[in-house]
């Protein structure tokens, strides 16, 4: 049983087709959505074992902890722009490898796996799923959330 949805078979496939966000063939092919199953696995082992949506976190939770967030920003004017690449803040707090492993975890079941280089040039259409969603990266603890009202804030992941 495979780990992965083909990106055709994902509910939100939409996100990665359409023109005005440019995500190239073989971007697409390095866009991996999670089965159900293992979404869900993921996300009670990096995200939270008490909520299923960012909407729910609460103490206990990681991401319901204010001291964990350091910083915040607006990523919506860079969307909106012909400006390609993601706010400078979180290309600094995220001074990962090109080919770190990173998941955007949107709920219990809907977490992406890509690669950093990836997320960088595609993440217009990820926002499209802006609702809380959370950036991590495999093995490191620097964190985004990105927020519906067109802000992120980073911070440092801690453990469950």
């Amino acid at each position: 049983m495979s780990n992965y949805l083909a990106l055709a078979d994902f509910k939100n496939a939409w996100m990665f087709n359409r023109n005005d966000v440019g995500v190239s063939g073989d971007d697409k092919a390095l866009i991996k959505p999670m089965t159900e199953f293992r979404a869900t696995q993921l996300w009670k082992q990096l995200i939270s074992k008490q909520v299923d949506h960012p909407d729910f976190f609460k103490k206990g939770d990681w991401p319901f902890n204010v001291t964990n967030w350091q910083e915040s920003g607006d990523w919506e004017a860079l969307f909106d722009s012909e400006h390609a690449s993601l706010p400078e803040q979180i290309l600094e707090h995220l001074d990962w490898d090109e080919n770190t492993v990173v998941y955007y975890c949107v709920d219990q079941k809907t977490v992406i796996e890509t690669q950093w280089a990836v997320f960088k040039r595609c993440w217009k259409a990820f926002l499209f799923m802006d609702d809380g969603s959370l950036l991590v990266g495999k093995k490191r603890q620097q964190a985004v959330q990105f927020l519906s009202n067109g802000t992120f804030q980073i911070g440092v992941r801690s453990a469950l």
